[in-house]
């Protein structure tokens, strides 16, 4: 998932101690977006295998999913280190922070990134560990690198590498991808832009001053706030013409329902009045909408109805 979405996690960081060093090394993978990374994934191998897939599959998915995904994040704070240490909420990171040199980043995203496509490939399957190497390449070198400095559609096209994910597990499962996959792909993309424009409206100084063009720095409150929900309308749009493919059934279309009805009021709700607790809740609630879209998923899938 492009940037760090979810919570920042400078406060893991330690003081010198081989504690602190280990808090710090920890922080640089972002454990919460890695645990709403893997989630998509699980959905993606549950509707794959039309109930509970192979827990030894799983653990081997989850664990290859989890240091590619630490790995990504970890290169990451090393190519951000710059504009991480002009914003008030980053630059107190290990390596803005200077525990943690940019060199020993750099090794540490490599690293897990090689452990987890030898992990992948050779215990999984080789489309499984490509797809997963993929998302780490696009996430760092087009988001990181390249969009996310020199165009306000960054999140939009860079939120490709956190829509891989589902289609990981759905590989991992079949040894190919067909059509739910790619709703499921769809899904996360289209949802990666209001998620992440709701956190923007919250930091956009941060942004301004560290020279970052996102939405809400390049044009009005208001528009981004539009773009917001007209994002959000595609996303339900989407999650719901999913249930007419018959690859789910009604366990996840009502929760689909439900959850998106909630969503798009929140985003209603911001654009008859921007105010930052108005942001801030849905901000919050998209990471919730996320996780339990996945999960009516997994139960649709287990039951079977």
């Amino acid at each position: 998932m492009p940037e760090n979405s979810v919570a920042d996690q400078s406060t893991l960081a330690g003081s010198g101690s081989p504690l602190g060093l280990l808090k710090d090394y920890l922080a640089l993978t972002k454990p919460p977006i890695i645990v709403l990374l893997l989630v998509t994934a699980a959905g993606g191998m549950f509707l794959a295998a039309q109930g509970v897939p192979s827990v030894l599959l799983m653990a081997l998915v989850g664990l290859g999913g989890a240091l590619a995904s630490g790995g990504a994040n970890a290169l990451n704070h090393y190519l951000d280190r710059d504009i991480d240490g002009v914003m008030r909420r980053t630059r107190r990171r290990p390596v803005p922070g200077q525990r943690i040199g940019p060199t020993q980043a750099l090794a540490f995203g490599v690293t897990l990134n090689v452990v987890a496509f030898v992990l992948l490939a050779v215990w999984v399957n080789l489309l499984a560990a490509v797809l997963t190497l993929s998302a780490t390449l696009f996430y760092v070198f087009v988001y990181t690198w390249w969009l996310k400095r020199n165009t306000p559609q960054n999140i939009v096209i860079g939120g490709a590498a956190g829509a891989i994910p589902p289609l990981v597990g759905w590989a991992a499962v079949t040894g190919g991808l067909d059509l739910p996959a790619v709703y499921l792909f769809a899904i996360v993309f289209f949802w990666t832009p209001p998620h992440f424009w709701a956190l923007s409206l919250l930091i956009q100084e941060d942004y301004r001053e560290a020279g970052i063009p996102m939405l809400p720095v390049v044009v009005s409150r208001r528009d981004t706030i539009l773009h917001i929900l007209l994002y959000t309308i595609a996303l339900v749009a989407i999650t719901l013409m999913f249930f007419f493919t018959k690859a789910v059934g009604w366990v996840y279309a009502s929760s689909a329902a439900a959850l998106g009805a909630w969503f798009l009021w929140l985003a209603w709700r911001l654009f008859r009045e921007d105010t930052r607790s108005r942001a801030r809740w849905l901000y919050l609630y998209s990471l919730l909408y996320l996780a339990l879209l996945f999960a009516a998923m997994m139960v649709d899938s287990s039951l079977d109805l």
